[in-house]
């Protein structure tokens, strides 16, 4: 008589894991990790791999010394965490910074919560967030540990710097068109994953093609920022078009990679929706009111803390529910 084993639902066949899932994402990365090895030189690339190496090292320190399930060994998710650390850093970072900020993606934001599909906040942008308060110069690029590395300020910094003044950062960077093209192919300053929009594009549709992205996420996430900018511009022409609030920071990383985390994300496609919304209007907000000319990343780690909530308001109501 044959025995068979009984699991819990849902039953469904797929040739997917988590291992296969994450090798996706890593290679989705890859022409964002070129770009920057162009722009940036040998440096950038080895950040990159030291990042994914020293993640999925210490992922499986972590996890054969602490978890009970064995089956979160060697999956990726380190790898993945580890690299998305390293592309949200700047070329002057030390290595030993970036695995610091790895080390405390993994150690404080990732397993405590009990390992991979159980955390809140997502690690990587945890990582690079106590980075910020802990190393700030290496962090803001006012540091550079190579005489010939790129050493101009971005241009979120630098409006910034001039009272959010955008025809002074247009003058000198040589004309309108100059800048935004320099922005669309990554030929700027900023963290070694953001300063190419094409790149992060070519990573993002081969993720939409193998169906690894909630698509949802990043269109509510770029249209929000956008609309609040185009009100912003309207109001205040000095502020900056959408355009270049679109283009320019980490607003593309972190709407296309870091925002649409399947573990730190809403699963609904209102709860999604919700999700991005807010991040793009915490991002806009961030930047023109706040300290930080930055606001991607404190925006999704403060959209990352609402999904529980976002995920009970936007549940599809059952079929034949009667509400009391």
């Amino acid at each position: 008589m044959t025995k068979l084993k009984v699991a819990n639902a849902p039953h469904i066949g797929t040739k997917d894991n988590v291992r296969v899932i994450m090798i996706d994402v890593l290679i989705g990365l890859i022409p964002a990790v070129v770009v920057a090895t162009i722009v940036f030189g040998i440096k950038a690339l080895f950040l990159s791999i030291l990042g994914a190496i020293a993640g999925e090292i210490l992922d499986a320190l972590i996890v054969g010394t602490l978890a009970k399930d064995k089956k979160q060994l060697w999956n990726g998710s380190g790898a993945v965490t580890g690299l998305l650390l390293a592309l949200n850093v700047g070329l002057g970072t030390p290595w030993w910074v970036l695995v610091i900020g790895i080390i405390f993606a993994l150690a404080v934001a990732k397993h405590p919560f009990g390992g991979l599909g159980q955390n809140i906040f997502n690690p990587a942008l945890s990582g690079r967030a106590f980075l910020l308060v802990s190393f700030p110069m290496y962090m803001t690029g006012k540091v550079y540990l190579k005489p010939d590395a790129v050493t101009s300020a971005t241009p979120l910094t630098f409006l910034a710097d001039h009272g959010h003044n955008i025809s002074k950062l247009i003058e000198a960077w040589g004309g309108r068109g100059k800048l935004y093209l320099d922005l669309f192919l990554g030929n700027v300053g900023g963290t070694l994953g953001e300063t190419s929009t094409l790149a992060l594009l070519i990573g993002f549709t081969y993720l939409v093609i193998r169906k690894r992205i909630k698509i949802m996420i990043p269109v509510s996430y770029i249209s929000t920022t956008f609309l609040f900018a185009l009100i912003g511009w309207l109001i205040k022409p000095s502020l900056g078009d959408p355009l270049f609030h679109i283009l320019s920071g980490g607003l593309m990383l972190g709407a296309l990679f870091m925002a649409t985390d399947m573990v730190t994300s809403p699963m609904t496609p209102l709860g999604q929706m919700i999700f991005g919304i807010g991040a793009g209007s915490l991002t806009y907000i961030i930047r023109i009111f706040g300290s930080y000319p930055e606001g991607v990343s404190f925006s999704i780690l403060i959209m990352n803390g609402l999904v529980p909530l976002i995920d009970l308001y936007a549940k599809p109501r059952i079929f034949g529910e009667v509400n009391e």
